[in-house]
């Protein structure tokens, strides 16, 4: 039996992950511990743990943090109601949104100020979909399951529009809207697709792979969203398995019993530090001889937070 791997190309870090990581990182390095970050940074076991050995505090809500300190507000976004609770405490933010969910944040404020119904496309209790709905909660209806599709009413069938969470699956997100558009024909689009470009390029990639792996290993944690969503495209693309693991030991090697060929791949918030752990455990096993499979070259990156930025300007002078 030939034992090979696949690694999928694009995978781990986006550029808003590595933008919300480098800020938490040099808002440690300027400011000095301890830096306060509202909720995980990114989703992420080992990037969370990695920043709190370093100084960072994750706390729950901005009225956890001490009046007047430092606090990083997540990539996932926050909803006005909390840049006004950080205000009242006199803290100093810094906001590492991704500019992806801003845009999402930008959308909403405009269809809400158009008096439109906004349907949000999303997963109950996501801080993404928390964020954006705090942005207009009278216009907003979550849509999460095909029976939220039926529950949706709206006060005028010609001023409708869906936005979505931006970490996805791009097919079920595309399977709800044609769901809301059977219900309402005259359901508009965004402006620009909502689904992040770095969520579809990994689900491209392990599609592109999926039905040649008898097993598919996705590196990424229990409450991140796209780890999940890779997971649920491999095995619809025709992995025979496929499991979601932080860490390459919490791999169980009876899953290999039978296993020829293994697909790897990452979420958009793993460093690859881990991968290549996964890759070594495998290689130690008989899996040593790894094709990696490229579906996209990735060339996107963000400024660091403008907040970040004329901080670090200023310590060089």
């Amino acid at each position: 039996m030939t034992k090979r791997v696949l690694l999928a190309k694009p995978r781990g870090y986006c550029a808003g992950v590595d933008r919300a990581v480098v800020t938490v990182e040099k808002a440690l390095e300027t400011y000095g511990p301890p830096v306060y970050v509202r909720k995980e940074i990114v989703h992420n076991r080992h990037v969370v743990e990695t920043l709190t050995e370093r100084g960072a505090i994750f706390v729950d809500e901005a009225d956890e943090v001490p009046e007047g300190a430092l606090v990083v507000f997540s990539a996932h976004g926050v909803a006005p109601a909390v840049h006004d609770q950080a205000a009242a405490r006199q803290l100093r933010t810094i906001d590492a949104t991704c500019p992806l969910v801003t845009k999402v944040h930008q959308e909403a404020k405009r269809f809400a100020r158009d008096d439109y119904d906004i349907l949000l496309i999303g997963h109950e209790g996501h801080e993404e979909v928390e964020g954006t709905s705090g942005e207009a909660p009278t216009h907003i209806q979550l849509v999460d399951s095909p029976e939220d599709v039926d529950r949706v009413t709206v006060r005028d069938p010609a001023k409708v529009v869906w936005l979505s969470q931006t970490t996805l699956s791009v097919d079920e997100t595309m399977e709800r809207v044609d769901q809301l558009r059977s219900r309402f024909p005259e359901l508009q689009d965004p402006p620009s697709d909502d689904i992040c470009y770095a969520t579809q390029n990994r689900q491209v990639a392990v599609k592109a792979m999926a039905s040649e792996c008898d097993l598919v290993l996705v590196v990424g944690s229990r409450n991140s969203s796209n780890s999940k969503r890779l997971v649920e495209v491999a095995l619809q693309a025709g992995a025979s398995a496929a499991y979601l693991v932080d860490y390459a030991r919490e791999v169980d090697p009876a899953w290999l019993d039978g296993v020829s060929t293994v697909g790897v791949t990452s979420g958009a918030s793993v460093p690859d530090v881990l991968v290549m752990e996964l890759l070594a455990w495998l290689a130690e096993r008989g899996w040593a001889d790894v094709h990696e499979v490229t579906t996209a070259n990735e060339k996107v990156a963000f400024a660091l937070p403008r907040e970040l930025r004329k901080a670090l300007k200023e310590s060089v002078r």
